[in-house]
């Protein structure tokens, strides 16, 4: 949630090499759709997937009035911030984030209720939810549309202060850090704020304060709410995030209306890559107080109102274009790649899950991190020749923590083919204590996609990966 105070969204720390990575991949295929017009009426159904776009996530908030969300899809985020990471969300806002049903609920019409409370002492709860998936992108030269029906909290002027309803992502090297942002990426689909007919969307990057992306603020646009205000009724807010064109694009949407654009060359190529080149995960959530309101009058304050719901009727994710990195239809160009050259493991060219960062091995360059069961990393036209590859071999390292440990294993052609060769890691002495690790894999020739991919029996991240390369 963006911060235009110039309050840190996270405290100030040296950015770790290591995160914690939980993603929870699950596999739906619902309906989704396009922006829908606004509208006062109580619930509408997800609309289908417009043409060219397949739908890979959704959630219409149906069930009985009082129950909670469905913890297939979602987590709950409760406390004042993530376990380690810094106080009060970062943010400074003052609620207590709870999975209670008095605060996070269905209404039994199809829309999903966060509801800020405050008992007679004064102090204030509230509710904030994520999606267990965290792998959410576009593939290369595709586009990813994450999309809500929402009517923010209808409460204004001196009862709405200090209210902050968002609908948004972050990065998914976030969990289990939280100390790397505004690296690893945010964007603010819609934040509204004091009960203002305004919606606000923002892309935070870089370093904090200051930095190429203008943080605290990021970059940011905002614009009105037309034919009801953003309070009295439900609006559609989207992002479309699009790597199909020359410069990659990041636009946000209120009722099918693009009003604000981030692009690719608005920030250096290393920037954009850390912001970008992984998953993100969806969060809802009602804050209370913080860095945002504080920059429009503050509050809560004794003449603010509890009670007033933020509710969400739908939200869907899509997907168009690019194909699917794991289908096997697609080798890739022949002779891309040579299997018995050093393969860096940075140069991927589709992914879930993972990080670059620098690396403290010989020759410098990038390793790739946060690698944890179920990530996996694909590098396209792999030639392997007409004499038999039958050894692999990859430099990695490993601070995982005691009996955290997985296997590096090698697919050809896709993710969910039986794996040709393997061997497990375990804690090396360290995140970037490199040891060079051989395996032996069945004969292969010709030209593959190959896939690295990671299985463990814990969630913790167990390796980095600097390269590896084949052998005869």
């Amino acid at each position: 949630m963006s911060d235009t105070s110039g309050v840190p969204r996270t405290l100030r720390r040296p950015r770790p090499v290591r995160r914690a990575l939980l993603a929870v991949v699950s596999t739906l295929a619902l309906a989704a759709g396009a922006a829908t017009a606004a509208s006062t009426s109580a619930s509408a159904s997800v609309p289908p997937p417009p043409s060219g776009w397949t739908q890979v996530f959704a959630d219409d908030f149906n069930g009985p009035a009082g129950s909670g969300v469905d913890t297939a899809d979602w987590r709950y985020a409760t406390g004042k911030g993530y376990p380690g990471g810094p106080a009060n969300w970062g943010t400074g806002e003052i609620e207590t984030m709870t999975s209670s049903t008095d605060n996070v609920s269905l209404d039994g019409a199809g829309n999903l209720r966060i509801t800020p409370r405050r008992d007679g002492a004064g102090n204030w709860t509230s509710g904030r939810i994520e999606t267990n998936r965290a792998d959410f992108q576009p593939a290369a030269g595709g586009k990813l549309r994450v999309e809500g029906r929402i009517q923010v909290p209808n409460v204004t002027g001196a009862a709405a202060k200090g209210y902050w309803p968002a609908f948004w992502m972050l990065g998914a090297p976030y969990r289990g850090n939280y100390w790397n942002w505004p690296a690893v990426g945010e964007l603010d689909i819609m934040e509204n704020t004091q009960g203002m007919n305004t919606v606000f969307a923002t892309m935070h990057c870089g370093t904090s304060p200051g930095g190429p992306c203008n943080e605290t603020s990021g970059i940011g646009g905002s614009t009105t709410c037309q034919g009801t205000t953003c309070q009295a009724g439900f609006h559609t807010y989207r992002m479309e995030w699009d790597r199909s064109t020359s410069v990659e694009e990041i636009r946000f949407y209120l009722d099918g209306d693009n009003f604000h654009t981030v692009r690719e060359n608005q920030v250096d190529a290393t920037t954009w890559s850390n912001a970008t080149d992984h998953g993100f995960f969806v969060i809802l959530n009602v804050a209370m107080g913080g860095g945002f309101p504080d920059a429009f009058g503050g509050g809560p304050d004794a003449g603010t109102r509890p009670g007033h719901s933020m509710l969400v009727d739908y939200v869907q994710v899509l997907t168009s274009g690019g194909g699917d990195p794991g289908d096997p239809g697609d080798p890739g160009t022949p002779g891309d790649r040579d299997a018995y050259g050093t393969l860096q493991a940075e140069s991927y060219d589709a992914q879930s899950g993972v990080m670059k960062e620098p690396a403290s091995d010989a020759g410098g360059g990038q390793n790739v991190g946060a690698l944890a069961g179920g990530d996996w990393l694909q590098y396209k036209g792999v030639d392997f020749g007409s004499d038999p590859a039958r050894q692999f071999s990859a430099r990695v390292a490993s601070g995982a923590g005691s009996g955290v440990s997985g296997l590096v294993e090698v697919r050809l052609d896709s993710r969910n083919n039986a794996p040709i060769g393997s061997f497990a890691v375990g804690n090396t002495g360290g995140w970037q204590s490199w040891r060079t690790i051989p395996a032996n894999i069945s004969d292969v020739t010709g030209t593959h996609d190959v896939y690295l991919t990671f299985t463990s029996g814990q969630p913790a991240d167990f390796v980095n990966v600097n390269w590896f390369t084949f052998g005869h």
